[in-house]
Formats: C-alpha cells, structure tokens, sequence
C-alpha cells in the first residue's frame, strides 16, 4: 500500500492521534473507518511506516486500542478506571529492552506477538505525549468534525484540525452571519 492511498483528511499527527483519526465524518455527515474497509490496515500502517503484519491480529489490536485511546481523550470518561485498564492492556503485551549497539544505546521493542507492536507503539505515544503536555491534545473546534490534533504551534492555541478544512469554514460560517 501507498501513503498516497490515505483518503483521510488529516493525516501526520502523533501515532495515537493518527491511531484516532482512522474514523473521520466528511461535511456531508458521512461516517468512515479506514480500518473497516478492505486495504485500510495496510494504507495505515504505510502511511505511519510501521513494518508489522498485516493480520487479523493486528487489527484487533489497533482497533482495541483505538477504542481505549477514544476513551482516555474524551472530555468527560464515562469511566476512567476501566479506560486506563483499556491502556494498559496493551501495553502489558510488550516493552522496550535496552541493549548496546553498534551505534550506541538501543530501545528495541519485544511484544508477544508481531501483531502487537503497532498497537503497542500508539499506547506508548500516547503516554509520551501526556509526559510531554497533555493539554496540547486536542479535538478540532468544529462540533462537527472528530479529527483529534496535538498542537505544536507555538502559542499552542490551534483550534482546528485544518485551517484549510474545518477552520475556513468556520470563518466563512461567521462571515456569513455576519451579514
């Protein structure tokens, strides 16, 4: 599969993100899943550059662990222990064992199964990413858009997904009323 293949309008943000951002809802209000239609797994794992098995596996992993992350960023949990538990399931099928290499320190990931260590990854991002700020995790402004971003600009005041998608209509919305 090809990065190029990716239907998705936002693509590029932090594995876990991107992890989320496989379900997306166009303008017209039409639900996708780019792990549910056949190829999507494959058109993911090529657009992270993730080199795992393209298996059953795999996809169940992702998709639990999907559905943990969309728990965990919600803005009210429904129920945090069982989110956390969520998490932390996946991350008990794997770890980073240090080692020497011929260039210096190694992290290598060892999961129990090759179909683990996508998911793995995204379960590990998202902890790195609450280490670095968790308040810069965040879902686009649209009410109407699910796409979920973790701002890096400066001011870290990002409200959209895209400004060419979601932020201009916006402004045209307000232009519009305006009148």
């Amino acid at each position: 599969m090809s990065t190029d293949d990716d239907p998705r309008p936002l693509t590029g943000e932090p594995l876990p993100l991107d992890l989320l951002n496989t379900r997306w809802t166009d303008d017209d209000g039409t639900e996708h899943d780019l792990l549910g239609r056949p190829g999507g797994l494959g058109i993911w794992l090529a657009t992270n550059g993730l080199r795992v098995p393209e298996t059953q596996e795999t996809l169940d992993a992702l998709l639990e662990t999907r559905e943990a992350l969309f728990e965990l960023v919600q803005p009210e949990v429904r129920d945090p222990v069982r989110s956390r538990a969520l998490l932390n399931e996946t991350l008990r099928h794997g770890h980073f064992r240090r080692r020497l290499g011929a260039n210096g320190p190694e992290n290598v990931l060892e999961t129990d199964t090759p179909g683990w260590q996508a998911a793995w990854r995204a379960a590990e991002g998202y902890l790195l990413l609450l280490e670095r700020d968790p308040g810069r995790i965040r879902k686009c402004a649209n009410p109407e858009c699910r796409l979920r971003f973790y701002d890096v600009s400066k001011a870290g005041a990002r409200r959209w997904c895209s400004m060419a998608a979601c932020g201009n209509r916006a402004k045209y919305a307000r232009h519009r009323d305006s009148r």
